[in-house]
């Protein structure tokens, strides 16, 4: 604790969304000035994150009491951060807030970075829903998003190397750190190992693959909303937008990139091709034409190859 009983600034930590969104364990002190942690499978206790992706909705809603509340998402390869910025929030916040609603309502899109605190709610039924409260934002560009991906891979895989070396440990604190584990993640991991038991990392290890392979060049798709569906004119068919034309090419990279020698599953692809801008319905007809004109096979329903 810090002179006047406020507590010392936590440190942030460059998370994906699905680590976060995924959690359903919270811890709050009892004291006035006491910070509020979010507790994650991979043990992670997290109070503040820097979040990067790409702004998906942000609109405005004017609350109970009168004041006014912009609920917004955005979007990372691995799935959606829910954000909100108040009456509370510092001026830089609420005048960038107002710029960025502007550039949604014309569909500009837009890459955004932020340092957020970690927020959750529970329902009456027990139910907890996790969300963001932006302290500081800013546009970036596609480098400057890239980096940030690089990080926040690098930073989920060593969460999960620390939760696999913790699980042969005792669980106790002294057990763990006998073991080698990091003193920022004692107590998470022991938070976590009582609440969620044994986790399945898998969907984490397909996360990081998604991440790195945007960071690693296909950032133009990465960044771009899904074009819109064009209107037909006369009765004629609307032509094909960018996001069709490459899809066919960006959906055989995917499976090339995943498949571990069994195939990739049908959802797994979906969410790549979202990651990188391609609609479901597009990505769903395209797999079809795919498979109908043999590129791909289904070794098993709901799988793709590359036919060799």
């Amino acid at each position: 604790m810090q002179a006047g009983g406020r507590a010392r600034r936590q440190p942030a930590w460059h998370m994906l969304a699905s680590e976060f969104s995924e959690a359903t364990l919270n811890e709050k002190g009892s004291g006035e000035y006491d910070p509020s942690f979010v507790i994650t499978k991979l043990g992670a206790k997290v109070n503040r994150v820097i979040v990067a992706g790409l702004l998906e909705r942000l609109e405005v809603r004017e609350t109970s009491n009168g004041s006014t509340l912009y609920q917004g998402q955005m979007r990372d390869p691995s799935g959606v951060h829910y954000f909100s910025v108040g009456d509370y929030a510092s001026e830089s916040m609420r005048e960038l807030t107002l710029k960025l609603v502007e550039k949604t309502e014309v569909g500009e899109p837009v890459l955004l970075l932020m340092t957020a605190k970690s927020r959750w709610y529970q329902t009456d039924e027990g139910a907890v829903y996790t969300s963001l409260r932006p302290e500081e934002a800013c546009e970036i560009d596609a480098k400057t998003y890239a980096l940030w991906l690089t990080r926040a891979a690098e930073g989920t895989l060593q969460r999960m190397k620390i939760h696999s070396d913790s699980l042969g440990a005792e669980p106790t604190k002294e057990g763990l750190s006998a073991a080698g584990v990091p003193e920022n993640m004692v107590e998470g991991l022991l938070l976590s190992r009582n609440h969620y038991g044994d986790i399945d990392t898998e969907n984490y290890t397909l996360n990081v693959m998604q991440a790195l392979d945007i960071a690693e060049g296909r950032m133009e798709a990465a960044s771009q909303p899904a074009a819109p569906p064009q209107a037909k004119i006369d009765g004629e068919e609307s032509p094909e937008g960018p996001a069709e034309d490459d899809a066919k090419d960006i959906l055989v990279a995917i499976i090339g990139q995943l498949d571990q020698g069994d195939g990739v599953d049908f959802e797994t692809v979906l969410t790549n091709a979202g990651a990188r801008g391609i609609d479901r319905q597009v990505a769903e007809s395209k797999l079809d034409e795919l498979s109908n004109e043999g590129t791909l096979h289904e070794p098993r329903f709901g799988w793709f190859r590359i036919v060799s």
